[in-house]
């Protein structure tokens, strides 16, 4: 098919074709007959090659099945594998997919492969943590460090590289042999332990410094994931923020008052001794509240600091007298405005 010099033609993967390739592979089904009306198992393998195939469909019923193969077809994409929950052993290679994707159901694969396609990230595979053999030959990886992406796979044993556009490069092996220590067989070959020395001296000061990397990187997440469940914590009791500047900004933000009290005789005397209260219309000046608390620690460690915090309470229970005073006057003012104009 894929030597003509015309396209082939794609064939439509549906129920039939399925139940054919399940007779066909089964051998129990080659000694019965279809009369005898027979419920045969579910079948557990389904072999789909050179078929033609454009569009992976009608899997949905095969829940049991633990071995899929779909190699040599006309896949662009990787769908309709939801269902496949049991499946160990998916082959998709010499397919025309160019990503990968909808795999995340795939929990029990064992093996995957992908090779001769037109990937060109390998991502997405996240869930596969029983991923023991992987196969992506002779795609379109063009960044080396883009492997390091399977280190997440603890259980992988085998892979396959080769044909990528990194592997021109000089000893990829070595790299990858380097960081997976664990792997015995890369690019159909065994490891051997020579390989893995000279592997290990090459780039064991690169190693270090990228472990070192990802662990500041996975304690910053760690930080990061502590103080968003905090927070979540705070936001369920209606008390978030309240051990940052995040409450006063927005008591300040929202005082239409803002104004009348700078107006207050006296206040400017008052902000320049204690700059807590130093505020605009819709902002404190924060960058003076850590001041301001070192400075009430510090009163209150000594008897003169005592006589300072008095001296301020006074100050401002006869500015808040003022204040009263005032804002009455405007009520006053303000009532009397509304009744001639109701006159």
């Amino acid at each position: 098919t894929r030597s003509s010099n015309m396209d082939p033609v794609p064939n439509r993967m549906n129920r039939e074709m399925i139940q054919n390739a399940i007779e066909k592979n089964s051998i129990k089904s080659d000694l019965m007959s279809k009369e005898d009306n027979i419920c045969l198992p579910e079948p557990d393998v389904i072999k789909l090659e050179y078929q033609n195939i454009q569009r992976i469909d009608s899997l949905q019923e095969y829940t049991s099945l633990v071995r899929l193969d779909l190699n040599n077809n006309l896949i662009k994409k990787i769908q309709g594998l939801d269902s496949l929950i049991n499946l160990t052993w998916l082959n998709l290679s010499f397919n025309r997919i160019e990503k990968i994707q909808g795999l995340t159901s795939l929990q029990k694969l064992k093996v995957l492969n992908l090779s001769n396609n037109q990937i060109t990230v390998i991502e997405n595979m996240d869930t596969l943590d029983n991923l023991t053999h992987f196969f992506i030959g002779c795609n379109l990886l063009n960044q080396l460090e883009n492997v390091l992406y399977l280190k997440r796979f603890k259980k992988l044993v085998h892979i396959y590289m080769k044909g990528n556009l990194f592997s021109n490069e000089d000893d990829y092996q070595l790299y990858i042999v380097a960081f997976f220590p664990n792997l015995t067989v890369l690019d159909n070959k065994l490891i051997l332990q020579e390989l893995k020395e000279k592997a290990s001296s090459k780039y064991q000061a690169y190693i270090e410094k990228r472990n070192q990397e990802e662990s500041q990187k996975q304690l910053a997440e760690e930080v990061l994931q502590k103080q968003e469940a905090e927070l979540n914590l705070h936001k369920e009791a209606f008390v978030e923020y309240l051990d940052g500047p995040h409450l006063f900004k927005s008591m300040f933000d929202e005082d239409m008052f803002s104004s009348d009290v700078h107006s207050v005789p006296g206040i400017e005397d008052l902000l320049q001794s204690y700059p807590l209260f130093r505020f605009s219309n819709t902002q404190i000046d924060h960058s003076l509240l850590n001041s301001l608390t070192s400075s009430v620690i510090d009163l209150l460690n000594s008897v003169r600091g005592y006589d300072e915090i008095n001296k301020l309470s006074e100050k401002l229970m006869t500015l808040e007298f003022k204040l009263i005073s005032k804002l009455e006057v405007l009520l006053f003012v303000l009532v009397h405005l509304i009744v001639l104009t109701c006159e």
